[in-house]
C-alpha cells in the first residue's frame, strides 16, 4: 500500500488497494473491508508523504514504512475489537505490532532498491498512458 501511494499516488493507489484489501479479507480476514479500509488509509498516508519527502532517500523509506505498519495493525486491531469482538490484550498485542514492524523494515531494507527501480517504471508508464491520452482527447 506504501508502494502504490508513492508511486502512483491517492487516486490511483486508492482504487487498486481496495480491491486488494477486499481480497485479502475474503481469503484471510474476520470481516470483509476492514483490510481495505486500512490499506487506504495507508495509501492516503502515502500520498500525502509522495508530496512532501523524497522516494529516493533510505532513511525516508525506513520511517514511512514503519509509521505506516504501526497505523495499520492499531487500525486493524481496533477495527477487529469494534467489529469482531476481539478481546483487548495490550501486551501481546505491542509484541506482535514490535515483531511486524521490525520485519517491514528489514524487509525494506533489503527490498528497496528493486522497489525503487520497479515504482519508477510503474510511474512513468502511468506518466506515458496519460501523455497518450491527453494526444487523443485533443
Amino acid at each position: 500500500a506504501l508502494f502504490l501511494g508513492l508511486f502512483l499516488g491517492r487516486s490511483r493507489g486508492i482504487p487498486i488497494i481496495l480491491v486488494i484489501g477486499i481480497f485479502l479479507d475474503f481469503f484471510i480476514g474476520k470481516k470483509i473491508g476492514t483490510s481495505a479500509i486500512m490499506l487506504a488509509c495507508v495509501v492516503l498516508i502515502a500520498g500525502y508523504f509522495e508530496q512532501n519527502f523524497s522516494k529516493d532517500s533510505r532513511i525516508t523509506i525506513l520511517l514511512m514504512t514503519a509509521g505506516v505498519t504501526l497505523i495499520y495493525e492499531v487500525g486493524m486491531y481496533l477495527l477487529n475489537i469494534i467489529f469482531v469482538g476481539t478481546t483487548l490484550e495490550i501486551l501481546p498485542f505491542m509484541k506482535i505490532l514490535l515483531i511486524e514492524t521490525l520485519y517491514n523494515v528489514i524487509l525494506t531494507i533489503i527490498l528497496h532498491p528493486l522497489i525503487q527501480k520497479l515504482g519508477y517504471c510503474i510511474e512513468e508508464t502511468f506518466k506515458e498512458s496519460e501523455y497518450l491520452q491527453d494526444i487523443f482527447n485533443l
